[in-house]
């Protein structure tokens, strides 16, 4: 009888507990069930990952030709144009996910038909027009066989750390993850410089730039070459050396300090477009005349255009402990930091 009895126990628990046992199996909830979920999940990770190890088009201004290359490769070259390699790791990463968001959305561009008019044949230069990008050849060239050992090593490793990785802003890639040598304190707004305004290209505080060697120049030039310059421009602008002090008019700053909008003879212009003219650093200037000694002295804070990113901020702050995503999320205003996926590229 009690052989009976325990026969039926244990019929009633193998009838209970077995369905239980296979549930959990099938979904996957106890240890060996759970690893397996969980390997699951890294090769679908590992499978986006290398469905994007695509290849990308590059027009060689110097060659004048089209070069192929993958994209991790190209953003080693941008990412040694670019920065200085002895900055900090953290700042590295940041440059290389700046790098890759703007080429994806270049890709992205121009599978949907937009081409750029210097280069239709492909997404990207190497130039300054879109990011200054060199091969291993060209950098062993400039640097050495030391620095492609050491510091091209440490490129390789932050960009292969930062692998697949973009700047979104609500879901959509970012078009413009803009980046600068020094913004002098504080960056500025899109608008201020470029045509429109972007959600996360807002002004915010560089306090990390003290390394930056030339945070404060003086820029020395000629009245003669200052009007020749102008006048290779503007033909036929009035202004002499005679009277050059009453044809500069300052008309406004930006918030952050910057020269907005100025008039040369009654021409309107804005600080970014003297800049490049003249050839200065900053548009954060002020500008003294010396007639006596025939020239002129342009005083700028920062380099560069001052939207996005600043470079010596963003190795400052790699210095105090931010790691890269904290740099990015100072820079560019309420983004996030995303795997990409082949619909931001199609």
């Amino acid at each position: 009888m009690k052989s009976f009895l325990q026969l039926v126990g244990f019929i009633t628990l193998l009838t209970l507990v077995l369905p239980i046992f296979i549930l959990f199996i099938w979904n996957g909830d106890i240890d060996g069930g759970l690893e397996n979920n969980v390997s699951n999940k890294d090769e679908v990770k590992e499978e986006i990952v290398d469905s994007l190890d695509l290849n990308v088009d590059i027009y060689d201004i110097q060659k004048k030709k089209v070069i192929t290359m993958e994209l991790e490769e190209y953003i080693k070259g941008v990412v040694s144009g670019e920065m200085p390699a002895k900055f900090e790791e953290e700042a590295l990463k940041a440059q290389s996910v700046a790098a890759r968001t703007y080429a994806i959305s270049k890709i992205s561009a121009y599978n949907k038909g937009n081409r750029a008019d210097n280069h239709p044949d492909a997404p990207l230069c190497n130039s300054t027009h879109c990011q200054v990008w060199y091969g291993e050849d060209k950098l062993l060239e400039l640097h050495g066989s030391e620095w492609m050992d050491a510091s091209f090593t440490k490129i390789e490793q932050a960009v292969d750390n930062t692998k697949g990785q973009i700047i979104s802003y609500q879901g959509d890639i970012i078009s413009d993850p803009l980046f600068h040598s020094s913004s002098g304190g504080m960056t500025e707004a899109s608008e201020a410089v470029f045509a429109s305004a972007k959600p996360y290209l807002r002004p915010v505080e560089s306090p990390y730039e003290g390394e930056f060697p030339s945070i404060k120049q003086n820029f020395e030039i000629s009245i003669d070459e200052f009007i020749s310059k102008l006048k290779n421009k503007y033909p036929k602008l009035n202004i002499s050396k005679e009277n050059i002090s009453e044809k500069i008019e300052l008309v406004k700053r930006t918030n952050t300090g910057r020269v907005d909008k100025l008039k040369i003879d009654g021409l309107d212009m804005t600080g970014r477009e003297l800049r490049e003219i003249i050839g200065f650093n900053s548009t954060n200037f002020n500008i003294t005349i010396d007639k006596s000694k025939n020239k002129m002295i342009i005083e700028t804070m920062g380099n560069g255009h001052g939207v996005g990113m600043s470079q010596w901020g963003a190795n400052g702050m790699a210095e105090k402990g931010s790691k890269y995503k904290e740099i990015l999320k100072h820079y560019y205003t309420g983004v996030e930091i995303v795997q990409v996926n082949k619909e931001m590229i199609e």
